[in-house]
């Protein structure tokens, strides 16, 4: 198997490590935008599109996201599957520039792997729900030790959009369970404790049919914590997707012994199955660009 990695940084090293504990161990091209970059075992650099192998099974593309659009406009003459990382674009506008593509393309979230969420995928048909409530906070400053987070790209508001665009996996997989909303109000903020000048807490109500969706994502928890709680109308699950558990009126339904890894694992092998069987891949392009769009309204 051959990849071409597109941003070369810790997220695609987790997808090659995904790669790897499925027992695949592939020849990996990175595209560099420096010359003269250090050489790593198993990796073979390469400085412009042309030096790509014409046989490349797909292409990953985890670069800065403000870069998206541009990469997966070079990328797209290769013809080959593309495996995009969150968010699939940094504006709504830039949106009709790629809604056309035709080759399989797959954005990663890999919270729709999650065995928890899954579980309520499957199961929630016939309950009446009455309310939902979605949280995801951590602190920004502690995300990787001994680097000071204001150097990251996740800091600069023109690189990354903020915390909505970070941790985007929220409002993707509350998309995935319930559908399109018919309403949004949102409310993205800054607060002072960061100083970075980017959106750090924001938080969204969705309005179904029935019920509200409510979800609340920050970088300022120092407790990290991601939870759904669905109360229905006659009881709550409580999802806690750290823990990997699901709790109903207090007692345990539902738990996995799958770890973070194994979530970026069962991405990986889900998209290869898409790849070899030519079925097309959920949370495509088109289907991605519905969830920034909720995501920055």
């Amino acid at each position: 198997m051959k990849i071409l990695i597109v941003g070369l940084g810790s997220i695609a090293r987790q997808h090659i490590a995904a790669l790897r504990q499925l027992q695949i161990d592939p020849d990996v091209y990175a595209l560099r935008s420096e010359l003269n970059v250090s050489a790593e075992e198993g990796i073979t650099n390469i400085y412009s599109l042309v030096e790509a192998p014409q046989d490349l099974d797909f292409i990953i593309i985890s670069n800065p996201t403000y870069l998206h659009l541009q990469t997966i406009q070079k990328a797209l003459t290769l013809h080959v599957p593309l495996f995009i990382e969150k968010p699939v674009l940094r504006h709504v506008s830039e949106i009709v520039e790629i809604e056309d593509v035709s080759v399989s393309t797959y954005i990663a979230c890999q919270m729709r792997h999650h065995p928890c969420l899954q579980y309520v995928k499957d199961n929630i048909t016939g309950r009446t729900i009455t309310d939902i409530q979605i949280y995801c906070g951590s602190y920004m400053p502690e995300w990787v030790p001994g680097i000071d987070f204001k150097n990251s790209f996740r800091a600069n508001t023109e690189m990354s959009g903020g915390v909505h665009l970070e941790l985007i996996h929220e409002m993707d997989y509350c998309y995935w369970l319930f559908g399109s909303p018919n309403s949004l109000q949102s409310d993205l903020r800054q607060s002072e404790e960061l100083i970075l000048g980017l959106i750090d807490d924001a938080r969204y109500d969705l309005a179904y049919d029935g019920f509200n969706a409510h979800i609340e994502v920050n970088y300022l928890d120092r407790k990290p914590r991601r939870t759904l709680d669905i109360i229905f109308d006659d009881g709550q699950w409580n999802v806690n997707l750290l823990n990997f558990t699901i709790s109903e009126n207090g007692e345990e339904i539902f738990s996995s012994d799958m770890t973070r890894s194994d979530l970026f694992a069962a991405q990986m092998q889900y998209f290869l199955n898409c790849i070899h069987s030519g079925i097309k891949p959920m949370n495509s392009v088109q289907e991605a660009s519905k969830v920034l769009t909720l995501a920055l309204s």
